[in-house]
């Protein structure tokens, strides 16, 4: 197989009817690592909406639980990727984040602009620092995935585009971000979450490299001092130069899953989907009243 072959094959399907191959052939064969990256920062700047990074602080789950909260979430995104939306462990993992998003109180906009996140921002990385741009097929696959998982989760009136889903989060985050100190506090445990996963002496520096990748908008929402020019640039340069590195090597033959990920540090043993997440009780731990609706955007038994 050669580095393009897979490629070529993404671009004989069709992009809406084998969305989820494309997806799949895209997050686990493509892009793993770079998958992996835009969606932590795809999530990591949901934290900037004050209403949102104020919800997470208040569970208590992203500052006290960082890593299983980061396993979670993972494993059970990755389960739908993995299974499909129709497999057994697919239905499961959108069951179980179904139960835990509908003990809180999000507004629908909140969650429509998460999904947003979902489909932007790996988009944006991959076109900055993977070893080659998205194809059209792949972003009009991924927008059909995500459309999915969205009515699959109850979330109404989703962009149709992948312009549409652009056109929202900027509008999004230019109405919405801002500073919040219970969101710094989730912003923080993640930073040392991440420079967690290397030798201890390295802590600071990672730290630094991941603020270099953050555009302004973040930092300023988080208050955080701006890296050096210079340090942005190097950062960025070398994250550009492991995708150049990547282009020049033979095709991964097997895919890697979210479950394969070395970040997740909390399931040496195994897990069950079904066992993944929280269960929040109304009234305890910042988990306010069940949202209206209750259960709605549950898939079927």
């Amino acid at each position: 197989m050669k580095r393009f072959d897979r490629l070529e094959r993404i671009r004989r399907l069709d992009p809406e009817k084998d969305a989820l191959e494309i997806y799949r052939l895209s997050t686990a064969h493509e892009f793993p690592w770079d998958y992996a990256r835009a969606l932590e920062l795809a999530l990591y700047r949901t934290y900037a909406v004050p209403r949102i990074g104020r919800l997470l602080a208040e569970t208590g789950e992203l500052t006290e639980r960082t890593q299983k909260r980061y396993d979670d979430t993972a494993l059970l995104l990755g389960a739908v990727v993995e299974h499909g939306f129709d497999g057994d462990e697919g239905r499961t993992a959108i069951r179980r984040i179904n139960q835990m998003h509908h003990s809180y109180d999000i507004a629908d906009d909140d969650m429509r602009y998460v999904l947003c996140t979902f489909v932007v921002m790996p988009k944006r990385w991959i076109d900055a620092y993977g070893w080659r741009r998205l194809s059209r097929h792949e972003t009009v696959a991924s927008v059909v995935y995500y459309r999915t998982l969205g009515r699959h989760m109850g979330i109404k009136d989703i962009p149709k585009t992948y312009e549409e889903f652009e056109t929202f989060l900027d509008a999004y985050e230019e109405a919405h971000f801002g500073t919040d100190a219970g969101a710094r506090r989730v912003s923080d445990a993640t930073l040392d979450l991440m420079a967690s996963w290397y030798p201890r002496a390295l802590a600071p520096l990672v730290r630094l490299a991941t603020l270099a990748l953050l555009d302004d908008s973040l930092l300023e929402a988080f208050r955080y001092e701006p890296p050096s020019a210079a340090t942005r640039a190097s950062v960025r340069q070398a994250v550009r130069a492991r995708g150049r590195l990547v282009r020049l090597m033979p095709p991964r033959r097997a895919p890697h899953f979210a479950r394969q990920n070395p970040e997740i540090k909390g399931y040496p043993n195994g897990f069950r989907v079904a066992a993944l997440g929280t269960r929040p009780v109304p009234g305890v731990q910042g988990c306010p009243i069940r949202r209206t609706g209750g259960a709605a955007g549950l898939p079927p038994e």
